[in-house]
Order: structure tokens, then C-alpha cells, then sequence
């Protein structure tokens, strides 16, 4: 009989490590190996136990997902690290592979994905949450990055444009990309100051224009 597939857990909810061990422990191929709360747990996690797959959480507290991911996978390069978030969002999904993840999955999915995805990622194989499937394929934002009378906007400005378009407010902007206020009113000004605009309404124009938000979307 083959060996188990030996899977690790970071998930800053105890509840959600408990759910997520519940199902990957009735399946007779996969063996639940640790689980681990934050980013430096599961380092610790990774470097002792050498899992087959990781399956990571972004929203941790202190260091991100994303970070934590490049730092699992230093400690355990052989490692297959399965993303799995509340973040049905190809921006984060694209963060996700290049940090070196090989699967991302969102936490709506059915418990049979889950398994699915483990093994996939086991076998070496990537997988993407069907919502997100085509994301890969589509060319890169940053071919084609909005631009004013200031130059052309950053990732990471591009990031803020694209939320700002979609109603959000700086404090919810520094939650989902991990950083401060600050940070956000600073990239906030750089994209209007690049822009040449500053009301919301030309903002959403702008992000329409380059695919950043739906067509329907914004006032």
C-alpha cells in the first residue's frame, strides 16, 4: 500500500484546523500531520515535519499567507503549499503562485475539493478553484497598467485602484493587502497624482477601462 499523503494545516482558527482535519482524516490516503496558527508555527511546522502539502490560510495574523508560504517553502522546499481563503480573487490568486503555491482553492468549496485538491497538488499538479480557472490563462495586468501624466501605476497601486473603484474604504484596503492606513492613503495619492484625477466616479472610469472592475459595477 503507498504511503499516506502527509498534510500540514495554517489556519488562524482552531475550528476551521478542526473542520479542515475532519475531512482530510476519513480519507485512507491522506494523514493529517500538524496543524499550526500563525506564520512562524507553521516554519516550525514545515521544517519538522517535512509534509507532503500544506495547506495555507492568507489571513493570518502578523506575517500574511503569502509571506508565509515563501517561508514554508525555504524550509521545506518539496513541500506542495494548497492556498485555501476566503479570497475568490484573481489578484490574490496570482500573489498565491508567484510566492510559489501550487494550489489555490477558495473556502466555499465543496469537501470533496478539498480532497481533490490535496491530491492533485501531491502529485505534483497544480490546481485552481474552478472560479478562478481562467485566471492563469489571461494575460497579465501588468502588460497593460493603467497610466496618466504621472506615469504608469504600480501592482500594488493598481491593487488599491481596482478596490477604491469597487467602494472600498482605506481600512478595508490595509486589511485585505496586509499593510497600514498609511500605506493605503500614500498609494491612494500616488494613483491620482499618476492619474491626473482625483474624483471617484473618473477612478471607476479608469478601472472599467482596464478590465480592472466588471462593466457593471461603480456609479
Amino acid at each position: 500500500m503507498a504511503e499516506p499523503i502527509r498534510v500540514a494545516l495554517c489556519d488562524d482558527h482552531a475550528v476551521v484546523r478542526s473542520g479542515l482535519r475532519r475531512i482530510l482524516a476519513d480519507e485512507d490516503d491522506i494523514e493529517v500531520v500538524g496543524e499550526a496558527a500563525d506564520a512562524t508555527e507553521a516554519v516550525a511546522l514545515a521544517t519538522a515535519e517535512r509534509p507532503d502539502v500544506f495547506v495555507m490560510d492568507l489571513g493570518l495574523p502578523g506575517t500574511s499567507g503569502i509571506d508565509a508560504t515563501r517561508q514554508v517553502l525555504d524550509a521545506s522546499p518539496a513541500t506542495a503549499v494548497l492556498v485555501l481563503t476566503v479570497h475568490d480573487d484573481v489578484a490574490y490568486l496570482r500573489k498565491a503562485f508567484d510566492a510559489g503555491a501550487r494550489g489555490y482553492l477558495v473556502k466555499d468549496a465543496a469537501d470533496v475539493e478539498l480532497v481533490l485538491a490535496v491530491r492533485h497538488v501531491a502529485s505534483g499538479q497544480e490546481y485552481v478553484h474552478p472560479s478562478l480557472g481562467a485566471a492563469l490563462l489571461a494575460p497579465d495586468a501588468a502588460t497593460a497598467r493603467p497610466s496618466g501624466p504621472g506615469g504608469e501605476l504600480s501592482e500594488r497601486e493598481v491593487d488599491v485602484l481596482r478596490m477604491v473603484a469597487l467602494g472600498h474604504t482605506n481600512a478595508d484596503i490595509a486589511a485585505e493587502l496586509f499593510v497600514s492606513v498609511r500605506t493605503v492613503e500614500t498609494h491612494r495619492a500616488h494613483v491620482q497624482q499618476k492619474l491626473g484625477i482625483k474624483a471617484r466616479a473618473d477612478l471607476v472610469r479608469v478601472a472599467r477601462e482596464f478590465g480592472l472592475i466588471d462593466e457593471d459595477l461603480g456609479p
